[in-house]
């Protein structure tokens, strides 16, 4: 949400519960997004900075510098941090649109953090890792050597099989993998991706958060994507719901028979005289 709400200029977004869900089309709440940003608070990332002598700094940063709940308001503001700014626009520079939409739609972070080391082999098909170098990048085992999911069973069912489900549910991408044993225990990981002929773009992340929120909305009176799109470039979504004030009033007095609502609504459109090219 932060990638596709950024900007040049900002350095504090505000994020609501609602803007989530209707863009994600999965229900949150405050606990599991406090949870989301406390983690994320908490995770320290470094960065290695070549300066003009050739000699090297090696930079540790937070990317938040605080994050706000507003009590009563559904909504948090997140402000991040100046020395991080530059990578998350380097970062949403680097995804697609379908990529920032599937990374939404995995709940694994695990799946996540996969699907964005796979969009990276997508060109060659295929990628081969030590298990636990793999869990390394997955953040599984920390610096001081604890690691989770010791067991390959555990670490089969609980983080590649789930990852594979959604990724491939969700994702642009199909995704695969084989372990393979070195003596009697698995210690390499093959992983095969392709892209997947099924998965269609649902959201453009390019377009304004706003943009976005108001296609939404008018899809969900049974518009089609392409008709809410139409709508939203040459319309303010305040006309549009005063349109659909009067004929929610006309309806409820008698005047109007609702036989196809879809029809009315973009009927009533086309009188007022905007949008008459809308097509059905």
């Amino acid at each position: 949400m932060l990638l596709a709400s950024l900007t040049q200029k900002e350095l504090q977004y505000r994020i609501t519960a609602k803007d989530i869900e209707l863009i994600t089309g999965r229900a949150w709440n405050y606990a599991q997004l406090r949870k989301a940003t406390e983690e994320i608070g908490n995770r320290m990332f470094e960065v290695d900075i070549k300066q003009d002598n050739g000699k090297m700094i090696y930079r540790q940063m937070w990317l938040f510098q605080q994050v706000d709940y507003l009590e009563g308001q559904g909504a948090f503001e997140v402000m991040i941090s100046e020395p991080a700014k530059p990578y998350f626009l380097k970062l949403k520079n680097s995804f697609t649109s379908i990529q920032l939409k599937s990374v939404l739609a995995c709940s694994s972070k695990y799946a996540k953090r996969l699907y964005t080391l796979a969009c990276q082999w997508r060109s060659v098909g295929r990628q081969v890792y030590e298990i636990e170098e793999l869990k390394r990048m997955l953040g599984m085992i920390d610096k001081k050597g604890n690691e989770q999911y010791r067991q390959i069973g555990q670490f089969k069912k609980d983080v590649l099989d789930i990852a594979k489900e959604q990724i491939n549910a969700n994702t642009d991408l199909k995704f695969d993998y084989k372990l393979h044993k070195k003596g009697r225990s698995f210690k390499v990981i093959e992983i095969f991706i392709d892209i997947s002929a099924n998965f269609q773009l649902q959201i453009d992340f390019q377009k304004p958060i706003a943009e976005q929120k108001d296609i939404k909305i008018y899809m969900s009176y049974g518009l089609t994507e392409k008709q809410a799109t139409q709508i939203a470039e040459n319309e303010k979504i305040e006309n549009f719901k005063s349109l659909i004030d009067e004929l929610n009033q006309k309806v409820r007095k008698g005047d109007l028979k609702v036989d196809n609502s879809r029809a009315i609504l973009l009927g009533s459109i086309r009188k007022k005289g905007d949008l008459i090219n809308v097509k059905k």
